[in-house]
């Protein structure tokens, strides 16, 4: 199994030592001669969705990656990876990927002041730790997607077929296992297209 991170800016490398850890191999998208690998799943990091939007149509790498998730490529989008797959955001009228039935607000709980930290149960795993940073979170599921963890009432964490997406930070904690959870959805979405 083989896991690209897309690495134009944001978290990523928090990514790769995560997946390392679990003994799953996983390399960089910098740029287009990168997506020409093979590989079995995507991370879309942390980071600015604003910025890492406009640096995947520059790069060129846009179009064959919404089309590899639209074709079921897993992809797993944490904070700003959420915000790229939303097909609605709330409060930006900037849409990228628009792969994910689900609508989310973009910096939710406020600027770097409204980060914190919590522990709360997500669907599946049990009681995980969740680290927010200037998060969104995701004001309604529809269509295929599914809720997968909520704190104080608001959608943390959901699911739709191939796209896992969480608010929080799952590779700023020690826990393994939400990317646990996504490599046994690659393994899922490849036992479904054997």
């Amino acid at each position: 199994m083989r896991i690209a991170i897309l690495a134009l800016q944001g978290a990523f490398m928090e990514h790769e030592q995560m997946l390392e850890r679990l003994g799953v191999s996983s390399f960089e998208i910098r740029q287009r001669k990168d997506i020409e690998q093979a590989f079995d799943g995507l991370v879309i990091p942390g980071g600015e969705s604003t910025v890492q939007g406009k640096l995947l149509r520059e790069l060129d790498l846009f179009e064959s990656l919404k089309m590899k998730i639209a074709d079921g490529l897993p992809v797993f989008g944490t904070c700003a990876g959420l915000l790229l797959l939303a097909k609605k955001v709330k409060n930006d009228d900037r849409i990228h990927f628009a792969a994910m039935d689900i609508t989310a607000i973009r910096n939710a709980y406020g600027r770097q002041l409204g980060s914190f930290y919590t522990e709360s149960e997500f669907k599946g795993i049990g009681k995980i730790p969740m680290t927010f940073i200037r998060a969104p979170y995701i004001e309604a599921v529809y269509g295929n997607a599914k809720i997968l963890a909520t704190v104080n009432g608001k959608i943390v964490a959901a699911r739709e077929d191939n796209m896992l997406v969480t608010a929080f930070h799952p590779e700023l904690n020690k826990d393994l296992s939400v990317h646990r959870y996504f490599i046994e959805m690659i393994e899922e979405c490849r036992a479904i297209h054997l």
